[in-house]
């Protein structure tokens, strides 16, 4: 891979202190919540003033003031004891009291008049089942839900959520989802994706938000995603764990791949240590893993790259092994260092850093003889930074927050672009009437690198004004250094090659663009008894800072007589978006919810900055060739409206319902316009054209605690549509010689009912048995009635078939005097589901057959286009507590 280079420019620097100075009061997303309450003797039911309430374990705590009302702001995540001490009374300890991140958990107690002193009464608080004082779609996971779950990753436990079907949140397009690792941002500009890797090892909570959210969250039009990480403890803790894993299936004949039996194929390792430092109040958590995935589809190594062939004569010239290489690889190690310290009285220091390193070679079914002239994919992450906490008053606190967030890609065979080797092998080449025209010979010549680096600053203030208002008020700035291109093109004319290294227009190199972005915010939550009103205002600031042509209609200056086009400056751009969200009782266990918000985001930057030189522009004529879709760094942020309505009910105090709907109005999505010239000739160009609406209902059903089982039932009816479902698929559809005019179609990811049924069968500290029933509807495709140009019939007008798969884990656990051991199975795709939604012939709409059998042999003989058959993982983990 290239160098990695992670030095903060000194520009950035001067931006930061520019903003701080705007904007002094500044908040980042919510990482910590809120308990409250009041408090009353038992037997007369009259307040108690000055109960003293403190969170065992910490420095947290509050009085109640006249009314017996606290509470207490800025708890981190997690389980707590809470005792209630007053002169004269029992002391009252509950426990397993959980607090979750920019919740408030609701905590009443009544105390029981006594003569004795230190006489106290214990009990162990019960999470509600519904919290009816949300007002939206969020749901929330706990380090405990998530170890006896099925899941391995973060993706794995956002895609069970209510309204997420395939990475796309209630219908919106993929990159709509703001991604958090303790409130701040670890997106990637580029795709607007994560940009690393999170374990479940790590992770304290996970807050899922489907719906419309708060105004201290942005660039996002779909949801959020809130992961925060485990902090290090008082006492020493390590953990071990490791897997091994192969895929076991009874389908292979129908699969065309064999089954066999490869206990190694995937493996994973993993260890984390925590405790106090040598530091006076200073703990620290480290986690490693490392683990290799070799998937489930094998080529033979036959052919070397360097292999020639004669294919005139159908002469082959294999010198290969014969040996099994696995078409598909991943290797990755990660890692996590965070330390805390609360030295300082009021002032907490953390810093934390997240690594990544993949190894990749991706499935490219051509390669199957010749497996070693796959290209290789490298990704790099490291997510580091600084997180200062400082509290002022028990009703008023600070966070600080200075990150950077780095990703590097890299997509090639060999790095350097004049690698011999390359011309030692040559372009991959094969013959149609010779296994199917895999390669023979040669390397793939596909070269992409890609690297962002983002630097953040962010500052918080939260400030319980009164027993009712709780104000955030907030900011954040960010410039990132945004790379990505082609380093170096290698051009294939027959068995010989030739490179072109940063040659504009035509063979541009690596494109570096800055762009910048600021935030700034405010936000009340109104708490008057259980009525809850959450109303906010979010303002954004983006500035690309690249240029374009001022005129369209010349932007290569090759018209004669025409105006001059010269490079114009883009814009900035800046959006204002209220938020309103309200929660009403109806009584103490049912409420109505109702949310309203603007959410705006800027596209992926990748897209829009991609093929942006309109000097490839030079040649362009009446009826030539294409240039394909231009950029245009001068788009505006998409926009979407929604609407929620719902209502939340516990029907018991085990058993609750949620009904919520929805309605999204989505606006200036990144679509495709054409260009006219002065010459009549015509291009295509990224805008702000494409839009869509989303209608849903969605049906929660939680039961808790009924014996050893609990049982989590979702249920999602939505309707997706809109004028395409890619930026692209106007010039496509043109180019196809298709109708390109905008109409109201289904998108692809229209996915019109999604079940989830996730039970907990589990004795605490003995076993757990947990499975996840996964039902959906068929996805559309474009059905077709010929092979060819013409063939198609209207765009997604067909329906795939439904799909039905089960995941399992179970867990039995052993405990000894000086550490504890836990053996677990976790089996994905239980029953062996060979399709779930994925690819089908468009003239059959089945992925198993095509009218076509010969047109569609190479297809019809690749196992890839199935869903990954049945997985099992067998491990153990080993942990102790050293007190």
């Amino acid at each position: 891979m290239r160098a990695i280079k992670l030095g903060l420019p000194g520009n950035v620097l001067l931006y930061s202190l520019i903003y701080l100075i705007l904007f002094t009061a500044v908040l980042s997303a919510g990482t910590t919540g809120k308990l409250a309450g009041s408090v009353t003797d038992k037997k007369t039911g009259e307040p108690l003033p000055g109960v003293n309430v403190v969170l065992e374990g910490t420095i947290l705590g509050a009085s109640t003031d006249m009314d017996g009302f606290y509470y207490i702001i800025n708890i981190p995540p997690g389980t707590y004891s809470v005792s209630f001490e007053y002169l004269g009374y029992k002391t009252r300890i509950v426990k397993n009291v959980k607090i979750s991140a920019d919740k408030t958990t609701r905590l009443d107690a009544e105390l029981e008049e006594t003569v004795l002193q230190g006489e106290n009464v214990v009990v162990v608080a019960q999470r509600p089942v519904i919290e009816v004082n949300v007002t939206s779609s969020v749901s929330t996971l706990g380090k405990d839900e998530i170890e006896v779950m099925p899941v391995f990753n973060l993706s794995e436990i956002v895609d069970l959520q209510a309204g997420v079907v395939d990475g796309h949140f209630r219908g919106g397009r993929l990159g709509e989802v703001q991604y958090q690792v303790n409130g701040v941002s670890v997106n990637n500009l580029y795709d607007n994706n994560i940009s690393l890797e999170l374990d479940r090892s790590l992770i304290q909570e996970v807050q899922v938000i489907s719906g419309t959210f708060d105004a201290e969250y942005g660039q996002a039009m779909s949801g959020v995603v809130n992961a925060i990480l485990k902090s290090g403890s008082q006492h020493f803790e390590w953990k071990v764990e490791s897997f091994l894993s192969d895929y076991m299936y009874t389908s292979g004949r129908r699969r065309n791949m064999p089954d066999k039996f490869r206990p190694l194929s995937i493996q994973n390792y993993q260890m984390s240590l925590s405790g106090p430092l040598l530091i006076p109040h200073t703990t620290f958590i480290a986690n490693v893993r490392e683990s290799m995935d070799n998937g489930y589809i094998y080529g033979k190594r036959i052919f070397l790259p360097t292999d020639s062939a004669d294919f005139e004569h159908k002469i082959f010239h294999p010198s290969g092994d014969g040996k099994e290489v696995p078409l598909e690889t991943r290797k990755e190690f990660s890692g996590l260092f965070k330390v805390t310290n609360t030295s300082f009285g009021r002032l907490k220091l953390e810093y934390q850093l997240i690594y990544n390193k993949i190894q990749a070679k991706r499935y490219n079914f051509a390669f199957r003889i010749n497996p070693d002239g796959a290209a290789h994919q490298t990704t790099t992450s490291l997510v580091h930074g600084l997180d200062l906490t400082y509290t002022f008053s028990a009703n008023t606190f600070m966070t600080f927050n200075l990150r950077q967030n780095f990703f590097d890609y890299g997509d090639y065979k060999y790095k350097d672009v004049y690698d011999p080797r390359y011309d030692e092998a040559g372009p991959p080449l094969g013959d149609p009437n010779y296994e199917l025209g895999a390669y023979v010979q040669g390397v793939e010549l596909n070269r992409f690198v890609q690297t962002t680096k983002s630097y953040i600053v962010k500052g918080t203030i939260t400030s319980q004004v009164n027993k009712t208002h709780l104000v955030k008020a907030g900011g954040e700035f960010q410039y990132s250094n945004l790379e990505f291109g082609v380093p170096g093109y290698i051009i294939a004319n027959g068995l010989l090659l030739s490179r072109h290294v940063n040659e504009p227009p035509d063979y541009p190199g690596i494109q570096v663009y800055h762009p910048i972005n600021a935030v700034g915010f405010v936000q009340d939550q109104i708490e008057w008894n259980d009525f809850i009103l959450r109303a906010g205002v979010r303002w954004e600031y983006f500035d690309a800072r690249s240029t374009v042509p001022s005129d369209l209609h010349n932007p290569a200056n090759t018209i004669q007589g025409a105006p001059r086009s010269y490079p114009k400056p883009t814009t900035p751009k800046s959006t204002v978006a209220p938020r309103l969200g309200v929660s009403f009782p109806l009584t103490s266990s049912a409420a109505l919810y109702f949310a309203y918000g603007h959410f705006y985001q800027m596209p992926p930057l990748g897209q829009v900055f991609s093929n942006a030189n309109y000097e490839v522009l030079k040649d362009l004529q009446a009826g030539g060739i294409s240039y394909g879709v231009l950029g245009n760094p001068d788009i505006k942020p998409e926009k979407t409206v929604q609407y929620e309505f719902g209502y939340k009910y516990a029907i018991t105090s085990n058993i609750g319902l949620d009904v919520s709907m929805f309605f999204k109005d989505i606006r200036d999505l990144l679509g495709v316009e054409f260009v006219s010239t002065y010459a009549a000739a015509e291009y295509a160009r990224l805008t702000n054209v494409d839009f869509g609406n989303v209608l849903g209902v969605t049906i929660s059903f939680n039961q808790r605690n009924f014996g050893p089982i609990s049982t989590f039932i979702d249920y999602t009816w939505q309707r997706a549509m809109g004028n395409s479902s890619d930026p692209r698929e106007t010039a496509i559809r043109a180019a196809a010689g298709q109708d390109p005019r905008p109409r109201l179609i289904p998108l692809n990811w229209d996915q019109r009912h999604t079940l989830n049924v996730t039970m907990i069968i589990e004795k605490p500290g003995d076993y757990s048995i947990s499975p996840i029933i996964r039902f959906g509807s068929g996805q559309p495709y474009t059905p077709s009635i010929k092979a060819g140009f013409g063939g198609a019939l209207e765009t997604n007008s067909g329906r795939k078939k439904s799909y039905f798969r089960i995941d399992l884990r179970a867990q039995k656990y052993f405990s000894f005097k000086l550490f504890k051991l836990s053996a677990y199975v976790r089996i994905l795709n239980l029953l062996d589901t060979r399709f779930a939604n994925g690819f089908v012939f468009s003239d059959t709409g089945s992925p198993d057959y095509t009218l076509d059998p010969v047109g569609q042999r190479v297809t019809l003989a690749d196992p890839h286009r199935y869903f990954p058959p049945r997985r099992v993982e067998v491990g153990i983990t080993i942990s102790s507590k050293v007190h």
